[in-house]
């Protein structure tokens, strides 16, 4: 699929600024897609725009806290002309764990909530009449095998992801007479800035219990994000794809 499989579609990204959604953007620009990238990020956005652009690739920047409502709508009316794509990765993954359900914080468990879930819903919301006026899209939105296989210390993350893919199957249901398709793609523990904070024993640990025995890098699951944005899938809508390098078997 390598080449230009995404060639005349637009993309918008949340969460691009770094991490695994500036590999999907990297991703997605060698397969000949025009990206908009979002992140509240103002610098990092920056500096990964014009990286992708450097390298001859079509870049629009949007600056928006998913975790805001007035923020989002704001953001989104400002941009023009159709969406054929939409990545929901934007979320609170980091510093979001460690302590058991009987002691975990309040005002964490209501933050990642609002970025994770509430966010989700109202970005692919007022995306709507943008992927409309392509004629169709593809929504992939970005859960985690926490969901399916429940981490422990990790209660409002894993309770947050779990509605990402609840999320995924009813907004398929409603949007499928407008041929818009919606999939969640479930990674694993990914190497990155956001997981920078899990204890080195705990990626190694996560890694013996993989059929393919390896940490996950970003780049691992893109190709599985690039599918589902491609006419490759036109026909997969509601679907849940985990993508863990065989930790667990879905």
């Amino acid at each position: 699929m390598r080449g230009q499989s995404l060639a005349g579609k637009r993309l918008l990204i949340t969460g691009a600024a770094r991490g695994l959604g500036r590999a999907i953007a990297e991703a997605a620009a060698a397969e000949g897609a025009q990206l908009v990238l979002s992140d509240l990020l103002d610098k990092e956005l920056t500096a990964t725009a014009e990286a992708l652009r450097s390298s001859g690739h079509s870049v629009e920047t949007l600056l928006m806290d998913q975790g805001n409502p007035d923020a989002i709508n704001s953001a989104m009316a400002s941009l023009r002309g159709p969406l054929h794509g939409l990545i929901n990765n934007a979320a609170v993954a980091t510093d979001v764990g460690g302590a058991l359900m009987e002691d975990y914080d309040l005002a964490l468990w209501d933050r990642v909530m609002q970025v994770n879930v509430r966010g989700l819903w109202l970005t692919t919301r007022a995306a709507l009449p943008l992927m409309e006026k392509a004629g169709g899209a593809s929504v992939v939105n970005l859960a985690s095998d926490t969901a399916l296989w429940g981490a422990p210390k990790l209660m409002a993350y894993v309770a947050s992801k779990g509605a990402v893919i609840a999320m995924t199957r009813a907004m398929a249901r409603e949007l499928g007479e407008r041929q818009i398709r919606v999939n969640t793609i479930a990674p694993g523990l990914v190497r990155g800035q956001s997981t920078d904070y899990v204890p080195a024993e705990r990626h190694r640990l996560y890694a013996e219990g993989r059929a393919l025995k390896r940490e996950q890098q970003p780049q691992d699951v893109c190709g599985s994000v690039l599918y589902l944005l491609s006419d490759w899938s036109e026909f997969v809508t509601g679907q849940l794809l985990p993508v863990n390098g065989g930790f667990l078997f879905n």
